[in-house]
């Protein structure tokens, strides 16, 4: 039986791009992007959590946690990773990591065309397909 790690992750936006994260290569899946954020600690709300990695991260030291964007389960390797992803807006723009070797603002519509962590997959679906359907719900 797999060991299940709750994680929380950010998803900053700003005129229809997201802040995506490539992984450093020396850490686990290195070199994959991801939204920011990681491990809930014993004890911790998954709100909390995100504040505090955010802050150790990014630096990021005054953020809003807003609501669930996606939440999933994905088995990588020995774990499963229990994912939930918020949108978060901070009063500065993150500018370096500490676990990554690039920060980038990304259109929402090319994030299919980065190499994510599995993790993540599920989050991009589904930023992908909410924007299609404002997309779509603006046309009529």
């Amino acid at each position: 039986m797999s060991k299940t790690l709750r994680v929380v992750a950010a998803i900053f936006h700003s005129e229809g791009r997201v802040l995506v994260c490539r992984r450093n290569p020396e850490k686990a899946a290195g070199g994959k992007w991801e939204f920011p954020g990681g491990k809930v600690e014993n004890g911790e709300s998954p709100e909390e959590a995100l504040l505090r990695e955010l802050a150790e991260e990014l630096n990021v030291g005054a953020a809003t946690i807003g609501s669930l964007v996606s939440r999933s389960t994905t088995t990588t390797g020995e774990a499963a990773i229990d994912l939930a992803c918020y949108w978060v807006k901070a009063e500065s723009v993150p500018q370096s990591s500490t676990d990554h070797d690039e920060l980038r603002w990304t259109a929402i519509g090319e994030l299919s065309e980065l190499d994510w962590a599995a993790p993540d997959l599920p989050a991009v679906r589904e930023l992908q397909q909410s924007t299609v359907l404002s997309e779509k719900q603006e046309e009529c």
